[in-house]
């Protein structure tokens, strides 16, 4: 069973051709993220327009086995702490952020994450270099995401294995894994989306590393996405699938694993069935 964590929203959807596609692919469900926040368009944001984002997104997953709806936020957006509250009142399962104007630990952003760990809900980040017009990879290298230990109960997957940080992302990983589960310092989570990101060049070393380092809980904690949009392309999400299924071939990962990499991991992700 293959589920795709990162699914983008075009503004203009058809609902039944994009679950049609979803089948087409072989892809059972997985996160669906609301259109951009306004400062993607270089514009503000309104109250009107923040509400329609989060009916798209409500719309297109409900009724939808398996489809989980995440609101897109700007965390340092005035009256983001209001937006994060109607979204969860709304019925979202969590929260997009891409940081292209702020570092993650920035003090409006601490205090959102805060609000949305409290309501017991994931946020997915971008992290690594951000195809953007304008410099942002400096806001996104893993190692600004250390300060995120700091929010208490913050269960989070950090997007394109960082790509081209991504053995950065791996040691951030490693200190994560000792202080919650070794020293039992923090309790929150962190998760690996592997969405591409990187290359086909690079994504074989990628997972070699990530399956093989050797640290405790790291196969419980990667996901698997594919960075498509809501017309699902799924000539591209079928090679996604099985040019990581070559590259799980070649490293011997076992069905048990790849399980939890295409199906599981995400379901504790996102805490169903707790």
């Amino acid at each position: 069973m293959v589920y795709d964590c990162h699914i983008h929203m075009n503004e203009e959807y058809d609902k039944k051709e994009f679950v049609k596609r979803l089948e087409q692919a072989g892809v059972a469900g997985g996160i669906v993220f609301s259109p951009p926040p306004a400062v993607f368009g270089n514009e503000k944001s309104t109250a009107a327009g923040v509400r329609e984002n989060i009916d798209k997104v409500i719309d297109l997953a409900k009724d939808v086995a398996g489809l989980y709806p995440f609101y897109w936020i700007d965390p340092v957006d005035d009256g983001a702490d209001e937006q994060a509250c109607m979204a969860a009142e709304a019925g979202v399962a969590g929260f997009k952020v891409i940081c292209c104007r702020h570092y993650p630990q920035d003090d409006r952003a601490m205090k959102v994450y805060r609000l949305i760990s409290k309501k017991k809900l994931p946020m997915l980040f971008h992290s690594g270099i951000l195809y953007n017009p304008g410099p942002s990879g400096e806001f996104n290298r893993p190692c600004n995401f250390e300060h995120l230990m700091f929010v208490d109960g913050l269960r989070f997957a950090m997007a394109h294995i960082s790509w081209p940080w991504c053995d950065e992302l791996i040691s951030v990983f490693g200190k994560w894994n000792s202080m919650a589960h070794g020293h039992k310092v923090i309790n929150s989570e962190l998760y690996i989306d592997t969405t591409p990101g990187t290359p086909a060049i690079y994504r074989e070393d990628a997972f070699r590393k990530l399956l093989t380092v050797g640290y405790s809980r790291i196969t419980d904690r990667i996901i698997f996405g594919t960075d498509a949009s809501s017309d699902y392309n799924v000539d591209f999400v079928k090679r996604c699938i099985s040019n990581d299924r070559f590259i799980f071939d070649k490293l011997n990962i076992s069905s048990e694993i790849r399980e939890k990499l295409f199906h599981k991991n995400l379901m504790e992700f996102l805490s169903v069935g707790k």
